[in-house]
């Protein structure tokens, strides 16, 4: 099989950088993956996939034809899901063609069946691809290379004499064993009395033997031969093992013929390899577990888009509807969430944002919504938006607040300002980071001071930038940055809006409003001064009017639960909590 891949489209692979082990747990890939599928080694193998930002164009495309063909023909899609199940066992079959103390017959079965399977999938897959109207290259390169082992003479000889093989191997049904004792009744050698064309039960003359012996009440007493005990499943026998040796001399001996056929007609596709089509299965699996959850999503009415890929050079990003992947997730998983949609654009102009908003107004669901919008088009799937037109980037560099334990040596502080350094010495103009609430451990005036560098770096850098933050300050004066530091992208404040002191999770490119919101938020969770001197004189009712503990804060805490799965109790599993101990 030549070396061709759906996932490039020639035989170079990908140089693209891979996500660092704090950007996949940032963009909560593992989640992710864990959603797509249930079984382990196929999370593991998408996520090696998806870690490698792939950046050339030609290639993302490559693939996002495939993956749009695969979510569009769900019957092709099925076809494929049952040929892995075949592949999967012809991975196994490889295994125990490794062992060279297999007997002889069992190699030569052995290779009959990665034969027949190499036949049924290069047919199925044939079939399949014909029946399709497939657009995309990499299906149709796919497609051409099957249909040129389908219709070649060859391929109708060998499918005939595996056809026939099968047919005469699969005869044998069973072995009945005889077995001599010593005079301790110990066994001390066993043989084939017979290679039978049906599994044994209790037939003919045992079944009369035995029920006698039974009646007369000798040997025998009663057992029963319904059920049989498996020697071994896939693979090898060994020739270790002196009765499967004896074993396999003997039933090589009494099916003369079978095997001397065996060997005769195996012998004339010796060039012939079936396991060469089990490198595809990570691609087939990639590209089926993604279509099958975005056919979910979708059905939810959640849009999900094929992205326009542009030069890196290009208009950098224009996306409109964006939301965050992990709140379809929890919707698909039956959670009632009202998910708020955001237009989204990089531009020269606002390329470096500093983003500020509320407390829970939505800038961390923005900000690893940003970077899933990347990561997904990059990877050749469709995305979390209603369109997109894409520039790639060439990484996605993360900085979210670190575990506790590893701040231990250099403290918080001293740990985000090395975290920070190292993206610094990575990054370049065409990568994409991502500040999630950065230099918030230390005193405001400490983080401020630091925050304003960084953006003056961020400025020089170039690099496409999404910094959220709680330090109003830092998004003020911005004119003085893109002013007195050169760069190819400006830096812009970008707000998460309120209306009539609620949360309505839009976002806007304008000054920041912190006072307001500090404001809003005063009254709305009741601490305003006149709200806290109402409820020191007693008088609740009046303290609590405008207040709203209920709607948005639920709202919020739904996302959060989204986004954060392991966040700390809710105020209200805080008050269940304690009313229980009660």
């Amino acid at each position: 099989m030549p070396d061709f891949s759906l996932l490039f489209p020639d035989k170079n692979k990908s140089t693209g950088k891979k996500l660092s082990e704090e950007a996949c747990n940032d963009l909560s890939l593992d989640y992710i993956c864990e959603e797509l599928t249930g079984e382990p080694f196929e999370q593991n193998i998408i996520k090696n996939i998806m870690i490698t930002m792939e950046k050339d164009p030609e290639v993302i495309r490559y693939r996002r034809d495939v993956f749009d063909d695969l979510l569009h023909f769900p019957k092709l899609r099925e076809r494929i899901k049952e040929l892995l199940e075949e592949l999967a066992y012809l991975k196994e079959l490889e295994k125990s063609v490794k062992d060279a103390t297999a007997a002889p017959i069992w190699q030569l079965l052995n290779r009959l069946q990665e034969l027949d399977i190499y036949v049924n999938c290069i047919s199925g897959i044939h079939t399949s691809l014909t029946e399709h109207p497939i657009q995309s290259e990499g299906l149709h390169k796919l497609k051409d290379f099957v249909g040129s082992i389908f219709t070649d003479s060859g391929f109708e000889y060998l499918h005939d004499d595996i056809k026939e093989l099968v047919s005469e191997v699969g005869q044998v049904k069973s072995i009945s064993l005889g077995v001599n004792l010593d005079n301790r009744m110990m066994p001390v050698e066993v043989g084939i009395v017979s290679i039978n064309d049906k599994p044994f039960s209790k037939p003919g003359v045992l079944s009369r033997f035995l029920d006698y012996s039974s009646k007369k009440n000798m040997i025998h007493g009663g057992t029963s031969f319904d059920g049989m005990t498996k020697i071994h499943t896939v693979g090898s026998v060994s020739g270790d093992d002196p009765l499967m040796r004896n074993l396999s001399r003997v039933v090589t001996e009494m099916l003369g013929h079978t095997v001397k056929q065996l060997k005769n007609k195996l012998s004339r596709y010796t060039n012939i390899s079936g396991y060469s089509l089990t490198k595809m299965i990570p691609e087939f699996i990639f590209y089926i577990r993604w279509a099958d959850y975005i056919e979910k999503v979708r059905q939810k009415g959640i849009p999900m888009c094929k992205p326009e890929i542009t030069a890196p050079a290009g208009g950098d990003l224009v996306a409109k509807g964006v939301y965050n992947f992990k709140l379809a997730i929890q919707t698909v998983k039956g959670k009632n969430i009202d998910i708020i949609r955001n237009d989204f654009e990089f531009t020269p102009e606002h390329g470096i944002y500093i983003m500020t908003g509320p407390n829970r107004g939505g800038k961390t669901t923005l900000t690893q919504a940003v970077g899933l919008l990347f990561l997904f088009a990059q990877c050749g799937i469709y995305v979390p938006a209603e369109s997109a037109v894409i520039s790639p980037v060439d990484c996605i560099y993360t900085h979210f607040p670190a575990d506790e334990n590893k701040t231990v040596n250099l403290g918080r502080l001293g740990e985000e300002s090395k975290r920070m350094s190292e993206i610094f010495g990575q990054a370049t103009s065409e990568s994409l980071l991502l500040f999630n609430e950065s230099l918030a451990t230390t005193s405001f005036a400490e983080g401020l001071y630091i925050a304003k560098d960084v953006v003056r770096a961020l400025r020089f850098l170039g690099a496409r930038t999404v910094f959220n933050t709680h330090m109003h300050e830092l998004a003020m004066n911005l004119n003085d940055v893109n002013d007195h530091v050169q760069g190819i992208r400006k830096v812009a404040s970008l707000i998460t809006g309120i209306h009539e002191g609620k949360r309505s999770y839009k976002i806007f490119i304008a000054p920041p409003e912190g006072v307001s919101y500090a404001q809003d938020i005063a009254k709305k969770y009741g601490v305003t001064y006149d709200q806290l001197m109402l409820r020191i004189s007693g008088d609740t009712a009046a303290a609590e009017e405008g207040t709203d503990f209920s709607e948005e804060e639920g709202r919020a805490e739904e996302e959060d639960k989204a986004i954060s799965p392991d966040h700390k109790l809710t105020r209200a599993e805080r008050k269940a909590a304690k009313t229980d101990k009660k």
